[in-house]
C-alpha cells in the first residue's frame, strides 16, 4: 500500500532523511518509532508530499506521488487522511464544521456533507456533539474530531503524527482502541509515528526504528521478536546489562504458560536459574523473555528449547 524507496530529505546542509526504504502492507498498522530528531515526522510528511523529498520515490496505492503533477497529486491526497498531534482544529467552527471542512473543499453537496458528518461523528463516538466548539471538548474528544475529519474523504491510508502524545494514559488507550477498530472495520492502512513503546506494543503489526534519519531495524513485530540481537526486543523487554558470560536469553511467543523450561530440567538433568525476565502483551499475543543460567549438559537442553520454538541466545 505504501512503498518508500531511497528517500532523502535535505534542509540546506542538514540531512533529515538519509536513504529511507519502507514498505507498509495493505490493511496493517505500521509504527515508526524513534526519539525527537530521528526523522519520523519528516518521513510522514514526505509520504503525502506535504514535504517534497530531495530524492527517492513515494508510492501509495500503486501511484508514484513524486511523479504526479499538482492537480493529480491533490486528488491522490484525498485518499490519504492525516491525524495531527495537537488536533489542528478550527476554533471558529463547530465540531460538525471541522469534520465537514475537507468535504467542502472537495465540493461535496450540502445534504451529502451533513449525512457524512453525522455518520463520522457516530463512528468516533461523538454523536450529539456536532454543535459544540473545540474549546468545549476534552483532549481525547478533540482527537476524535481530528480522526473523523481525517476519514471524511473515505481514505484508504491514515497517517498519524504522534496522535496520542498530548493525551493522558487512559485517553491514549481509548484512542488506540479506536484506531484498531477503524483498521479492522474499514480496512484502513495506518502509518503512525511515535516515541512511545507502549503505542507500538498495543496496536502495531509492524515497526521501523529510526535514528539519525535512517531506519535501523524494520519488519513485522512477530518476526523481529524472533531475530537474534533485535533492538526492538531489547527495548520491549529490558534485561539487566551486561549479560553475564555464559548466560542464555530465551524469547518465546504464544502461550507463556507452556512448561518448556521445566521440561528441559526434567528431561536433561540440568539446573536452570532465572536471572531476569518479563512477559508482555503485544498486538499479536503474549511474548516473554527470560535470562537464565544453565548448569550441566547444556547443549541437548538448548537444542530442545530451540525445537520448541524459542529463540535461544548464548552470551559469549
Amino acid at each position: 500500500m505504501i512503498q518508500v524507496s531511497g528517500l532523502r530529505k535535505l534542509y540546506g546542509d542538514t540531512v533529515a532523511l538519509d536513504g529511507v526504504d519502507l514498505r507498509v502492507r495493505e490493511g496493517e498498522i505500521y509504527g515508526v518509532l524513534g526519539q525527537s530528531g530521528a526523522g519520523k515526522s519528516t518521513l510522514l510528511r514526505c509520504v503525502n508530499l506535504l514535504e517534497r523529498p530531495t530524492a527517492g520515490t513515494v508510492t501509495v496505492a500503486g501511484q508514484d506521488l513524486t511523479a504526479l503533477p499538482s492537480r493529480e497529486l491533490n486528488r491522490a491526497r484525498q485518499r490519504i487522511g492525516m491525524i495531527h498531534q495537537h488536533f489542528a482544529l478550527l476554533s471558529s467552527r463547530t465540531v460538525a464544521g471541522n469534520v465537514a471542512f475537507p468535504l467542502e473543499v472537495m465540493g461535496v453537496p450540502r445534504a451529502e456533507r451533513a449525512r457524512r458528518v453525522a455518520e463520522l461523528l457516530d463512528l468516533v463516538g461523538l454523536s450529539g456533539r456536532g454543535g459544540d466548539h473545540p474549546h468545549q471538548l476534552s483532549g481525547g474528544q478533540k482527537q476524535r474530531v481530528g480522526i473523523a475529519r481525517a476519514l471524511a474523504g473515505n481514505p484508504s491510508v491514515l497517517l498519524s503524527d504522534e496522535a496520542t502524545s498530548a493525551l493522558d494514559p487512559a485517553t491514549t488507550r481509548s484512542i488506540l482502541d479506536l484506531l484498531k477498530r477503524l483498521n479492522a472495520e474499514l480496512g484502513l492502512t495506518i502509518l503512525l509515528i511515535t516515541h512511545e513503546m507502549n503505542v507500538v506494543k498495543s496496536v502495531c503489526d509492524s515497526v521501523a526504528i529510526m535514528s539519525g534519519g535512517r531506519i535501523e531495524e524494520s519488519g513485522a513485530i512477530a518476526d523481529l521478536i524472533r531475530t537474534p540481537g533485535s533492538r526492538l526486543t531489547r527495548e520491549i523487554f529490558p534485561l539487566p546489562e551486561p549479560a553475564p558470560s555464559g548466560s542464555v536469553t530465551l524469547t518465546f511467543t504464544g502461550d507463556p504458560q507452556r512448561p518448556v523450561v521445566s521440561e528441559a530440567v526434567r528431561k536433561f538433568d540440568v539446573e536452570i536459574s532465572i536471572l531476569g525476565g518479563s512477559i508482555e502483551e503485544l498486538a499479536g499475543g503474549s511474548v516473554g523473555r527470560l535470562r537464565v543460567s544453565i548448569a550441566g549438559d547444556t547443549a541437548p537442553a538448548l537444542a530442545f528449547l530451540r525445537e520448541r520454538g524459542l529463540l535461544v541466545e548464548v552470551t559469549p
